[in-house]
């Protein structure tokens, strides 16, 4: 791999490596840095003893000697910081949030240093308001922003990417139903997640305020697409209950779709995301989180309760200390992907099956623990991609979601030989 052009020392920089996640993406590039040629990378963060400690760590549980890793020191609150950080390489992978409240600076300095950025967000307020604000100065400057890299929203998107290279004919719409396995019951996530999880439902007003300023126009569909369903359903094809997905993968499938109908002149698909229960414990559990968030995140004082008790709020299921590793092992996830379509491909976008799907193609996208093994995955392979196969993107840059940006590169393959599994169950 080629590092140094236009003069920049990194190929990419690691910035929150400190962080509870950013540590498993320095260790992820570590594993996986000779597999790339030669691959010049730093990391970055506000406290040069905690990215010491993060290099010591990484190099503890991946047998790479990172002693000699270069350390720069940079921080959301200092603009010029940012600026020497981006001026350095040519991606930075950002780590830093929850990025409602710290992920604007960090793209704003990309786009004005030509410094191409990815994030693991899962943030609707500013994942929508990024693609407002910056892509026509992404454009401008020639760089890739890349949203939602992680397992928000790789696995759903470039699933349905994968599912569709393997339907011959018309796809109509897509069921997903993600399943969580832990093979403890003490298993939690890091209370990370659950304050950018508080954010993006009390900022939910605002969401649909810069949606509107995007003018998005619906986009076609036929007579038959995904059936209604209620908040708690069972579902034949999984044999479970299941209730409406809370993530941001249905609204990044559906950007993917827009572009792709608008820019590809590509049939678009419907999909809606669901997640399945393991017993009627998480469907109370579920019950439970949606009624507290509908209510606390209404009013200030509730958000503040939210934020700063997310253990006993959850339960118990987010940590301020995060998961052990021992937790993170036993931890995995299934996404199956029912799609239904047509034999036939109707050549004008603009005419519709007037028929009931008759065609039924099922994928399953499977991996280890979602948050801390498949996000580091997802976003150092989306950055192997990025600067590898940048013919293969979008030419001329911009903000784009995975299944915009990557449909038409390497990166289901990749993603195969590096710990997930995209495979067809049914055609």
């Amino acid at each position: 791999m080629a590092s140094g052009e236009g003069g920049r020392k990194f190929d990419m920089i690691v910035f929150g490596a400190s962080g509870f996640t950013g540590q498993f993406v320095v260790e992820e590039i570590a594993r996986t840095q000779d597999e790339e040629g030669k691959l010049n990378w730093a990391i970055a963060g506000r406290s040069m003893s905690k990215l010491q400690n993060v290099l010591k760590e990484a190099t503890k549980h991946t047998g790479k000697d990172l002693e000699n890793l270069d350390i720069i020191i940079a921080d959301v609150t200092s603009e010029n910081s940012l600026h020497e950080m981006c001026k350095q390489t040519k991606v930075i992978l950002n780590c830093v949030g929850p990025y409602q409240l710290y992920g604007d600076p960090v793209v704003k300095a990309c786009i004005e240093n030509k410094t191409h950025h990815i994030d693991i967000s899962g943030e609707p307020l500013f994942l929508e308001n990024t693609q407002l604000v910056y892509d026509g100065k992404a454009k401008e400057a020639g760089i890739y922003v890349l949203e939602c890299c992680g397992f928000d929203s790789i696995p759903s998107d470039m699933g349905i990417v994968f599912l569709k290279n393997q339907f011959k004919g018309d796809l109509s719409h897509v069921e997903g139903y993600m399943v969580f396995i832990y093979d403890t019951l003490t298993s939690n996530l890091n209370a990370g997640t659950w304050k950018s999880a508080v954010y993006s439902y009390s900022n939910a007003d605002k969401c649909k305020a810069v949606c509107k300023q995007l003018k998005k126009e619906p986009l076609p569909k036929g007579k038959y697409g995904n059936p209604k369903r209620s908040l708690i359903f069972y579902s034949k094809d999984t044999n479970g209950w299941c209730v409406h997905f809370m993530g941001v993968d249905r609204s990044v499938v559906l950007r993917s779709q827009r572009y792709n109908y608008e820019e590809r002149k590509e049939r678009p698909i419907q999909f809606n995301a669901y997640m399945k229960l393991a017993n009627i414990i998480g469907v109370m559990y579920m019950m439970f989180i949606g009624a507290l968030f509908g209510i606390l995140t209404r009013f200030s004082l509730g958000i503040k309760i939210l934020e700063k008790f997310p253990k006993v709020m959850s339960l118990g299921f987010f940590d301020p200390n995060g998961p052990s590793r021992k937790q993170i092992a036993g931890a995995s996830f299934t996404l199956d992907l029912f799609g239904y379509g047509y034999k036939d491909k109707l050549d004008d976008l603009n005419k519709q099956h007037e028929e009931e799907p008759t065609e039924k193609i099922v994928a399953k996208v499977s991996g280890p623990d979602a948050g801390y093994v498949t996000t580091p995955i997802c976003m150092v392979q989306a950055a192997y991609t990025l600067l590898k196969e940048q013919k293969n993107l979008p030419q001329g840059g911009g903000v784009f979601t995975p299944g915009a940006a990557f449909s038409k590169t390497s990166l289901v393959d990749r993603l195969n030989k590096h710990g997930l599994k995209f495979e067809i169950i049914q055609k």
